[in-house]
């Protein structure tokens, strides 16, 4: 059994609802032959039911699968990022990784480091899932990554620090919003957390605020043709330094991580020093 119809089948079989990418050297040189398969997957979900999951989807697969082991290893978010980079120069990467597409992938697969893996997609797997989420992890029409998980992001916020603020209702609009920050300030508090020095958790207002500025017509236009000219783009960035400009994050942000440590935004929420946080809904098992 060769390792790519391995990869291909755990792949789908690991489909949730981020991307699995594969290695493009993937598997252990005795699947060509017929012999034992053995694959590595490395992932970023290191307690609790993210890591329950992957722990209990490998096993099941292995089990259906005689011959086959799938190795599932857990990485803290951030450091992942760094240690795949390393791997894949190396020519030392896992079988199987997640990623998150985008520039990134691009450039994996400009680097002949992922495995093209359209052809093992089946029909029925392609309609279970939105076409939007493979468009995202392919490049020139190959996929190269399985959707594992399309999660909503908001704005998780600490109940009993709005109630010491006299915050009654959570915010509808930017106006209640900026009046609430306030609230929160003179309470000594952090209005927001945010840890820029990853770089992603900031991206997340922009893209949020482009959600509201943009239709979605231009969202996908601008997802297949690379195209910024509408003005809902220009408006998205405004709003963000709307929002800057009444310094609602911690002290320090620029150079804040997102889930690292205690001094990370995740941890200045999980000590109630920062009341809310725009992140995905991974985020409770990472304060928690």
């Amino acid at each position: 059994m060769k390792a790519r119809k391995i990869l291909t089948g755990s792949a789908a079989l690991l489909v949730g609802a981020l991307a699995l990418a594969g290695c493009s050297g993937s598997g252990s040189a005795n699947g060509d032959d017929g012999g034992p398969v053995e694959m590595t997957l490395w992932h970023n979900s290191t307690t609790g039911p993210g890591k329950a999951f992957w722990d209990k989807t490998t096993a099941d697969f292995n089990a259906a699968h005689p011959g086959v082991t799938v190795t599932p290893t857990s990485i803290q978010n951030e450091d992942l990022d760094g240690k795949l980079q390393t791997a894949l120069n190396s020519g030392d990467a896992p079988d199987i990784f997640l990623q998150r597409g985008g520039g990134k992938l691009a450039a994996t697969v400009a680097a002949g480091q992922v495995m093209d893996i359209t052809d093992g997609i089946s029909a029925d797997v392609k309609g279970e899932i939105a076409q939007s989420a493979f468009d995202a992890n392919s490049i020139d029409g190959k996929a190269y990554a399985m959707p594992v998980a399309v999660l909503p992001s908001g704005i998780f916020y600490s109940k009993d620090l709005f109630t010491a603020a006299g915050i009654t209702e959570t915010p509808k609009t930017m106006d209640e919003l900026d009046a609430d920050v306030e609230k929160l300030k003179a309470t000594g508090v952090a209005p927001i957390a945010l840890g820029a020095k990853d770089a992603w958790p900031a991206a997340h207002w922009y893209f949020n605020f482009a959600l509201r500025e943009c239709s979605s017509a231009t969202l996908e236009k601008a997802a297949t043709d690379k195209d910024f000219s509408d003005d809902c783009w220009i408006k998205a960035g405004q709003d963000v330094e709307d929002l800057v400009g009444t310094n609602p994050f911690n002290d320090g942000f620029l150079t804040t991580a997102a889930q690292q440590g205690a001094g990370s935004s995740a941890g200045l929420i999980a000590n109630h020093q920062a009341a809310m946080e725009l992140m995905g809904a991974w985020d409770p098992g990472v304060i928690a």
